[in-house]
């Protein structure tokens, strides 16, 4: 393959690690996901990847049940580290050599995110995955996403998704939606579509950081979006 971008980091929902409708982790799809980072990496493109964790506890749904909400942030936060866990040895046992670094700390099974070791792990040619968010309360892992893409100099931020991108209206109450495959970020605030949440957006636009939204359940929709293919839809300034 023919890599369009040098470095890029990818954003994969929680929900993606989980056959669809269910919870909890599906080893099938971890393991397509690790193939198409092995086909990245071999052909010399620096992979960070931030990690949900909705297949196992969204925070926000923890609140609604009672729990403090930082506490229900932080229990979020550490269903991430189970995921990056997971991709990170099916990773490893694709050859691909990884290493989880994690904004909360957790000694015993990963390193805690230091911006130049994560840099450094990224020019020797590891996938670097991202765990436990920001490791503060009240900030989505979309936050975190465009937090680390332009903390690590990434060229572009892939947000792997359910859906094949931007739509003009949701495609799920309107069956006439149209994809719009180029968008600017000045465009999508006019037209109040939602993408991200406000603050990640605003970080992404504020620091000329490109973003792809696109299927993460199409046919090497990573490996595709990386090349630069038109996936999904691309924003940018």
């Amino acid at each position: 393959m023919e890599p369009h971008y040098r470095r890029l980091l990818l954003k994969v929902s929680g929900e993606g690690f989980a056959k669809q409708g269910e919870t909890g982790l599906d080893v099938a799809r971890v393991g397509a996901l690790a193939e198409q980072l092995k086909t990245l990496t071999a052909a010399g493109v620096q992979v960070a990847c931030v990690i949900g964790g909705g297949n196992i506890l969204r925070g926000a749904q923890s609140a609604e049940l009672g729990i403090d909400r930082a506490t229900a942030d932080y229990m979020g936060m550490l269903a991430t580290v189970i995921n990056g866990l997971a991709l990170c040895d099916s990773l490893e046992a694709h050859g691909v050599p990884t290493r989880v670094l994690s904004a909360v700390e957790v000694h015993k099974v990963c390193e805690p995110f230091i911006r130049r070791r994560a840099l450094r792990h990224l020019e020797k040619g590891r996938v670097v995955v991202l765990a436990g968010g920001l490791g503060s309360p009240y900030f989505t892992t979309d936050t975190a996403a465009a937090q680390r893409a332009v903390e690590l100099d990434c060229d572009v931020l892939l947000k792997a998704t359910l859906v094949d991108g931007v739509y003009d209206a949701d495609p799920k109450h309107h069956p006439d939606a149209q994809l719009l495959p180029d968008l600017s970020f000045a465009e999508v605030l006019r037209r109040q579509l939602r993408v991200m949440d406000q603050t990640a957006f605003a970080m992404c636009q504020e620091n000329d950081l490109p973003l792809v939204v696109f299927n993460m359940n199409a046919p090497d929709g990573v490996v595709r979006a990386a090349q630069g293919e038109n996936v999904g839809t691309l924003i940018h300034n």
